[in-house]
């Protein structure tokens, strides 16, 4: 029988914890089950949360989801959908305000790296995108520029420096996924990387940094010392 939250015990209502003891000592099912607020007959909110959890196996393929596949589970519709795809709005907003007002650290690239899998790893093709920063290394703009296949993605890079050169970007950071590889660069992507070092050399715009993101993890070319400048 499904015993609904307003039932337990209030030391052991997830609301009442995150109020209590802070958002961090709830696990992604509590956290997941107070944004769902109700279930459904069979389930209590938590219960569901910890179906949907099950089955897409963590927390980013829920937020990834099509209205379609979150449909299947009783209890969520349109506006709960709406209201997912707000939330994680929100959290994208949220890191990239931190970017506009905040300088970016190589040596402590959470916040860049938070930020460029907010808006990557839900692709499904290989995306590659270009942060434009100011002088004191705070963002000016994001754009995904090219869409390739399930594996690469051609450039211009043309395109790329001349969308830099109008957003009056001093340095940029380039970023591309491996949706369903590991993050590490192939010898076509250091290829490439070379070439916009060069181009970036010649034109006076700093190149701070390549990142490939893939649900493996990340990389950063900076971090490896492989953005070698031209001599």
């Amino acid at each position: 029988m499904n015993l609904s939250i307003k039932h337990w015990p209030e030391q052991e209502r997830p609301r009442e914890r995150l109020i209590q003891q802070g958002a961090s000592s709830l696990s992604d099912a509590e956290l997941l089950a107070i944004f769902l607020r109700s279930g459904s007959k069979q389930h209590s909110a938590v219960q569901l949360a910890r179906i949907m959890l099950q089955h897409y196996g963590g927390l980013n393929p829920i937020f990834d989801a099509t209205l379609e596949d979150l449909s299947q589970f009783h209890g969520i519709g349109a506006t709960k959908y709406a209201q997912l795809m707000a939330v994680k709005e929100l959290g994208r907003r949220y890191i990239a305000q931190h970017l506009k007002q905040e300088k970016i650290e190589l040596s402590n690239s959470k916040t860049l790296l938070d930020f460029l899998k907010f808006e990557l790893l839900g692709e499904s093709q290989e995306v590659f995108a270009v942060l434009c920063l100011d002088a004191h290394l705070r963002k000016i703009s994001f754009k995904k520029m090219f869409y390739g296949s399930v594996n690469s993605c051609e450039i211009s890079i043309n395109q790329l420096f001349r969308y830099a050169i109008n957003q009056h970007a001093s340095s940029i950071v380039i970023a591309h996924n491996h949706p369903f590889g590991l993050a590490q660069p192939s010898n076509a992507d250091i290829a490439l990387t070379q070439r916009i070092i060069h181009a970036s050399h010649l034109l006076e715009i700093h190149l701070m940094d390549h990142c490939i993101i893939s649900a493996e993890g990340t990389f950063s070319f900076a971090e490896h010392k492989l953005l070698h400048q031209p001599e």
